[in-house]
C-alpha cells in the first residue's frame, strides 16, 4: 500500500492499516533505536513510544518527506531525549570520542562477520552510528538525513566520513585484512 493511502486509512481509524505501518516500519524503528539504545527492554520501551507518537502525530504529517524519513525522525528523536532523559547521553562519546579499547569486549571467533561489524559500530559516537545505519542499512540520502537528524548535509558527510574511517582503522588489527566501506 502506497503512503498516502496508508495514511489516508489511518486517519479515517483504520486499525489494520496502522498495523501494517507498524509492521512495515519496525526493522527502520529498531535499527534507529538499536544505534543509541544497548538494553532490550529501554529499546521496546522507546519503540513502543515511537509508534505512539507516529499514531498521534499523524494528522500532521504532510507529505514533504518520505513516511520512513518522518518516522526514522521521531525514533531518533524518542531515543536520543530517552537517552538525555536518562543521563545516558554522553557529550563525549557524541562529539566523537571513542572509549577505551581496553574495555571491550569483542572477539570476533565463534560470530559471523555482520554480528560482530554490528558490535564495533555500536562503540562509535552516536551520531556516526545513527549516520552510518541510516545511510548503509536504510538506504537514506543525505536530504532524508539532515531531515531525521536536523544537521546540515556537511555535517552529515562529516560523520559518515569520520565514522568509516574510525570503524576501517578500528577493524583492521582484529581482522588482519584490508577493510573498505562505501566512500
Amino acid at each position: 500500500m502506497e503512503d498516502k493511502k496508508l495514511i489516508e486509512s489511518i486517519r479515517a481509524g483504520d486499525q489494520k492499516a496502522f498495523e501494517n505501518l507498524i509492521t512495515l516500519n519496525q526493522r527502520l524503528v529498531g535499527h534507529m533505536i538499536g544505534r543509541l539504545i544497548s538494553d532490550e527492554q529501554d529499546r521496546d520501551e522507546v519503540s513502543q513510544d515511537v509508534f505512539i507518537k507516529v499514531y498521534q502525530k499523524i494528522h500532521t504529517f504532510s507529505f514533504n518527506s518520505k513516511l520512513s524519513t518522518w518516522i526514522a525522525t521521531i525514533a531518533y528523536r524518542e531515543a536520543a531525549n530517552y537517552l538525555r532523559k536518562n543521563k545516558k547521553w554522553s557529550e563525549s562519546t557524541e562529539n566523537g570520542d571513542i572509549p577505551d579499547e581496553g574495555s571491550w569486549d569483542l572477539s570476533f571467533e565463534d560470530q559471523d562477520y555482520t554480528s560482530y561489524i554490528h558490535r564495533w559500530i555500536e562503540k562509535l559516537p552516536h551520531a556516526h552510528r545513527t549516520v552510518l545505519t541510516l545511510y548503509h542499512l536504510e538506504g537514506m540520502s543525505y536530504p532524508e538525513i539532515v531531515k531525521v537528524m536536523d544537521l546540515p548535509e556537511g555535517t552529515i558527510k562529516s560523520h559518515l566520513f569520520r565514522a568509516r574511517k574510525k570503524l576501517k582503522v578500528l577493524l583492521k588489527p582484529y581482522l588482519n585484512t584490508e577493510i573498505y566501506l562505501h566512500g
